[in-house]
């Protein structure tokens, strides 16, 4: 432990909350300034903080979306300014170009109408719009989009032409699509459901086509999406992706990244946390997803009141299902719909042509494969382990113990029960007082490892109202004048209900405790004079194995990387 964890840990929450707060200004500056960090390095380096990192992570890294370069960026009056004033007085000759109609802008470009002076062909021209305010990062945005696309040959994305600069404004030419942009497109309400489908299959398709040439896009959305006069659609706008870096053995990766970047509507999970697994094609395939929700529904999947709120609820949420917002939604695109958004990266589509072919089928009214994966889905997400898990690193070896004070009591208040003990005093002594006790010593040892977490005080304050619980089942037995252990069944019960609980904070896997314990409280009822016995057996059981796991993943992690 640092000597800030050891003023942490001995000056209490205060100084806890006043020392995270500056960490996470910290990395928030850290990330303005360029740097790539990684959730799980910084949570190993700040052990202490770990879970409330991992809680604020998706806010702290939101900084690098609004604030990279941060000294460099003009003020807003300037920048609103640029963006509404023209460049040029139209017609305007740039080189071998004539520039006759703007046709579009956004933050970082601004899109002519122009011809070619050698012979007349109209094409797009797509032009920084800033200049002297542009900073290293808007350049290399832009220049990212051109080389980009360049190297795609497909009939659904957008081809790059030429590539130049003018008057310190690096530019691009591109084939011209005559239409609108989706986003537009969908102002008028969700799509028809096979238009919907038939559209995100020719996309999917491009996207597949970008990720076979090692390129991912990241920022897929409805506004980077045209739709020309014939109704087809047209990738573009590559400005955040990533082209793949090849290895010494000649063999290309996908490039990994620790930033958030995207529109946080249709961003992955992984994107928008930074460090939940490789950004990688299934990341696409998420934002193919969210823009399919939209398509069917009329908004996108997640949708807060500002870009951290939205951020918050892509790491938390589920999305509402599309049936809720559009009753018209068939059930089978629901479910592409909803593979596609799964947070768990490995529940999704494993590329985007999966995604394309199971379009496909539904179009063709052939099974899709999302249908007859979902119950194993639901099952893979239902036993995983949530973002507060990491917390159950404090408890580990204090699980370990409680495992050992659960299964000495239940077996020395069996024994005193086959040797006719039968003041019942003792036995409220015993798992009232005696618990009670334990309580004390167990809360204060895990105090010394630490300030405590908020969903550690909401697991404790579940455990003590077991521990109230089955120190009152003795006392109920004498009201009740029930002979005595008759209610011992209830200790499982208890015991089941405290890991229910667990399982929907900490991990599905919890569920599988939960069980065991109900069935042994039904074996209980049936063998009373031994029911202790084999609740100590199994209760503690239930706490010695996750203890020991959670004990051994807090030693590998509190190791130094090598």
């Amino acid at each position: 432990m640092n000597p800030l964890q050891q003023i942490a840990v001995t000056d209490g929450d205060v100084l806890y909350e006043q020392r995270l707060a500056e960490l996470v200004g910290e990395l928030a500056d850290r990330i303005s300034r360029g740097e790539q960090l990684e959730l799980e390095s910084v949570c190993r380096e700040h052990g202490l903080y770990a879970a409330d990192l991992r809680d604020l992570w998706g806010t702290i890294l939101l900084t690098q979306a609004v604030g990279s370069d941060a000294p460099r960026i003009p003020p807003l009056a300037e920048t609103q300014r640029l963006a509404q004033r023209p460049l040029f007085e139209l017609p305007y000759r740039m080189g071998r170009f004539l520039l006759r109609e703007e046709i579009g802008r956004g933050g970082m470009g601004i899109v002519f109408r122009a011809e070619r002076i050698a012979d007349g062909q109209i094409v797009a021209i797509k032009l920084m719009l800033k200049g002297e305010l542009a900073t290293r990062i808007d350049r290399e945005r832009f220049e990212a989009e051109a080389s980009a696309a360049a190297l795609l040959n497909h009939p659904r994305v957008i081809p790059i032409h030429e590539v130049g600069e003018h008057l310190g404004r690096p530019w691009f030419s591109m084939q011209l699509i005559e239409g609108q942009t989706l986003a537009q497109r969908l102002e008028a309400g969700p799509l028809p459901a096979a238009e919907a489908a038939a559209l995100m299959r020719d996309i999917a398709d491009a996207v597949d086509y970008a990720h076979r040439q090692g390129i991912l896009h990241r920022d897929l959305k409805p506004s980077n999406i045209l739709i020309d006069g014939e109704g087809n659609p047209w990738v573009c706008d590559f400005g955040l992706a990533k082209n793949a870096a090849t290895s010494a053995a000649g063999k290309t990766h996908l490039t990994r990244t620790g930033a958030v970047i995207g529109t946080p509507s249709y961003m992955a999970p992984e994107q928008a946390a930074g460090a939940r697994g490789q950004v990688g094609p299934v990341s696409d395939v998420y934002s193919l997803g969210a823009v399919l929700y939209h398509l069917l529904t009329g908004q996108p999947p997640f949708q807060g009141a500002s870009p951290v709120d939205t951020v918050l609820m892509v790491l938390e949420q589920d999305p509402v299902l599309p049936r809720v917002l559009n009753r018209k939604v068939d059930r089978g695109l629901e479910r592409i719909t909803l593979r596609c958004l799964q947070k768990p990266q490995d529940l999704r589509y494993g590329s985007a042509a999966a995604l394309r072919d199971d379009l496909d089928a539904w179009l063709e009214n052939r099974p899709v494969a999302a249908s007859f994966g979902q119950l194993g889905q639901f099952m893979a997400g239902l036993f995983r382990e949530t973002h507060h898990a990491i917390v159950l690193e404090n408890w580990g070896l204090l699980w370990i113990w409680h495992s050992l004070i659960v299964m000495v009591a239940a077996v020395v208040t069996n024994l005193m029960y086959l040797r006719g003990v039968t003041s019942r005093p003792v036995y409220e002594l015993l798992w009232g007082t005696g618990f009670f006790a334990w309580a004390v010593v167990f809360w204060s040892w895990r105090r010394r490892m630490g300030p405590v977490t908020f969903v550690e005080r909401q697991i404790a304050h579940v455990w003590a109202a077991s521990l109230i619980a089955i120190a009152l089942l003795f006392p109920f037995e004498n009201f009740l004048g029930l002979p005595l252990m008759r209610l011992a069944p209830a200790l499982s019960v208890v015991a089941a209900m405290t890991f229910l609980v667990k399982a929907g904070i900490f991990s599905g896997g919890f569920y599988f405790q939960a069980g065991v314990l109900l069935l042994t409280a039904v074996v209980m009822a049936f063998v009373p004079d031994y029911a202790l016995f084999l609740f100590g057996a199994v209760c503690g059981g239930c706490f010695f194995f996750p203890g020991l796991k959670y004990y051994r993943q807090r030693l590998r992690n509190s190791q130094p990387d090598n």
